[in-house]
Order: C-alpha cells, then structure tokens, then sequence
C-alpha cells in the first residue's frame, strides 16, 4: 500500500492535502483559473523557470518544447503531446499517486503544453487507472481533447519511442529515435512526450510564474521533486521536498547499510555517504529512494532486480538480448556464496562491452546499477567469496512483480 507521508518537508505544490483526491472544483478553488492566450509568453516563463523533466532524465523542459516546436514548423506538421504516466518501475509510485490525487493539475499541465507548441492532439499514458482519469476528463471542457491511453504492463513500456510507437499503432517497443521523437514521433509527427510531473509543474508555472517556482529548490536545480520511499517495515510512501536537501533528512538511516537512489536503473551509495547527497536530478532518476539495512544483503537485491531487468528487456539488440541475461547470471553468482570463478571480472568487461550500444538507455541504466553495487557491496563479494554472507535477514526488500518475470 502507497500513502502520503506525514512528514513536511515544504508546502505541498503538488499532492492533494491529506491525501484526499481533487474533483475539479476542488481543483479550481485550490489552484486558481488557468490562463491561455499567449504561448510565446508561456515558453519565456518556462525557460526562466529552469524546470527539468521529472521522468528521470532531467532535461530542460523548455528545450525539448522549442525544439518541437521548431519541427513542427519546419515539417509544417501539428506536433503531438504525450503526458508519460506509464511509471513501469516497480518500486516508483509517484506519479500513480499525483494521478490519483492531483489529476485535474496533470491535465492542466497537458493544455498549457499543448498550447505552448501548437498541438491539436493530446494523449495520457498510464498502464492502470485509466477508468478514474477518463472520469476527470468528462468533468473538463478543454482546448484540446486528451485521449487515456492504457499501456502494457512492461518496464520499457513507457520509454519515450516506445511509447510513440505504440501510439502510431506498434508495439510498445524502444527503437533508435533517428531522428528523434521531438521530429518525428506520433504518426511521423514532432512529439513532445513530458512526465506527467514534469506536467503538474508545468501547470503552477504557467499560473504563479518563474519566480514562485525557483523559491524552492537550489540556483542549479530549482523546485521539487515527488520521491517514492521505501523503509522496511513501513508503508511505502510518497514525499514531495525541494531539490538540495540531503537525502538523510527524507530516510532515517540508523542501522542501515545503503541506499538505493533511483530505483532499478540507478545507484547503491553508502549509507554514511547518502546521509550528506543532497536531493538531485543526476541522481534521482525515477524518484526511489530504498533503504537497505544492514541485515539485508545488497548481492542478492541486485541480483532480484538484474534478474527483472533482463527478463523485461524488449530483447531486439545485443546489448539486452545477450549482454543483460549474461550479466544477471553473473551477479547472481556473486550473490551465491562460495566459488566466484571469473564472475566479477566478467562483469567489469561486459559492462564497458555493453554501455551505450543499446536501441534505448535500458542497458545503461542497468549497467549502473552493476557498477554500484560492485563498489558499495565489495565487502560482501569478499565475504562471499569466501563462503560467508553477512546478512540474517533474508526477507526480500525491493519489489519484482511475480507477474513480469
């Protein structure tokens, strides 16, 4: 079960309070009117706002908005927005949550980047909710109809030229975006494909400006970010604070370990080093951040998770076809203890065999998540290696869908 934490950590932007979803009255007396009329004044706004994209990436949202928009008007074909609610990492909910609680400010966000690169056709992405979403759109009267669209359940599903593929009538599969989907996306149109809180932010900037939204936040990095926290022992739970704080003030890390920030493509730190790594978009990716005990042993939670992202591959390239299975029965050997063989080694030289060769980031991604826990958990492929693990507690910590494997 995901709940909203209790904890403040700012004054909530973007979640309903008290966890209640917002009908659109609610909505409009919370947030105010929506503004349209002046695009070109909006993407001013935006560019002074130094929003980044919350999908995992962080980009700057308004160079991918003027780059759409500079397609569209080369190609002299409407663009296309997609709002990315696909969220197939398992262990992230914040953006299930946002669309659960937060819906009409997501669509709010949608209109105004609709209006921003002149698009007369709009899609929202999400592999469940999409009854509850549909009923939030019959409540509107928009600009632009926005289309739910319901997503495979598979972790590359929301990749941005999968998910154009599937929306021009394909596979939910990633391919080589050349050119890329900003181009030539939706049907061979320039897309803009944007997270879904990437959108939500959107909407308050578009409302109260640049300036309120760089009050939170750092001068490199301003604003908020939704994160996903995982405690053993508690209920998940979803948390907005502003960029620059340090994660040990969102994660209480007495008896812990490590931390994972990022979720399945990010990175294992330290526990101690964690305490002082200030919340940031190189880090963040999804928005998870997973504490690992000390009597949890992060061999055998990468190796679950490696095991995962292999079998999720979409399986079209050598770098997740061959490279990614490989890689996973590797680590699973170190997670074993006794013998290692060449294990270790192997891994080094298939991770800089594989790094950057794949049709999408999915073996990049992993391979990070390899390259950490090697460097975190050296200790414990020591202890392995000699037969020993040091954990006594062998509970499963992270979540891998039974159903996907």
């Amino acid at each position: 079960m995901t709940t909203l934490c209790t904890d403040v950590y700012m004054p909530p932007r973007l979640l309903a309070p008290g966890g209640t979803p917002a009908d659109l009255a609610t909505h409009e007396q919370r947030y105010g009117p929506l503004a349209y009329g002046d695009p070109a004044a909006l993407l001013r706004t935006l560019a002074e706002s130094g929003l980044t994209g919350r999908g995992g990436a962080g980009f700057p949202a308004y160079r991918k908005f003027v780059a759409v928009a500079d397609a569209a008007r080369r190609t002299e074909r409407a663009p296309v927005v997609v709002a990315n609610g696909a969220e197939s990492e398992p262990a992230s909910h914040k953006d299930k949550t946002l669309l659960r609680l937060s819906p009409h400010l997501v669509l709010d966000g949608l209109q105004s980047a609709a209006e921003a690169v002149g698009a007369a056709e709009a899609y929202l992405a999400v592999e469940d909710g999409a009854s509850y979403l549909e009923s939030a759109l019959a409540q509107r009267h928009d600009p632009v109809r926005v289309q739910v669209v319901r997503l495979p359940a598979r972790f590359l599903s929301g990749q941005a030229s999968a998910l154009v593929q599937y929306l021009s009538g394909g596979p939910a599969r990633p391919t080589r975006p050349v050119p890329p989907v900003r181009e030539r996306g939706v049907r061979r149109a320039p897309t803009l494909v944007q997270n879904v809180e990437t959108l939500a932010h959107l909407a308050l900037i578009a409302r109260y400006g640049a300036d309120w939204f760089r009050s939170a936040g750092t001068p490199a990095e301003p604003g908020s970010a939704l994160c996903t926290v995982h405690v053993p022992g508690r209920e998940v739970r979803v948390v907005e604070a502003p960029f620059g704080m340090p994660v040990g003030r969102l994660l209480p890390l007495e008896g812990a370990s490590a931390v994972l920030v990022g979720g399945y493509h990010g990175t294992w730190i330290p526990a101690a080093e964690a305490a002082q790594v200030p919340l940031a978009s190189v880090y963040l990716g999804a928005g998870v951040l997973a504490v690992l005990p000390a009597d949890r042993c992060g061999l055998i939670e990468t190796a679950r998770v490696l095991r995962y992202l292999a079998l999720q591959s979409a399986g079209q390239c050598g770098p997740c076809l061959n490279g990614l299975p490989r890689m996973a029965a590797a680590f699973q050997t170190l997670a074993t203890p006794g013998p290692q063989g060449t294990a270790r080694t192997d891994l080094s030289r298939w991770a800089g065999l594989v790094a950057g060769r794949g049709a999408c980031h999915h073996p990049d991604g992993t391979i990070r998540l390899v390259r950490s826990a090697l460097t975190t958990f050296a200790s414990e492929v020591d202890a392995h290696a000699q037969g020993h693990c040091t954990a006594t507690d062998r509970t499963p910590l992270l979540p891998v869908p039974a159903e996907r494997i």
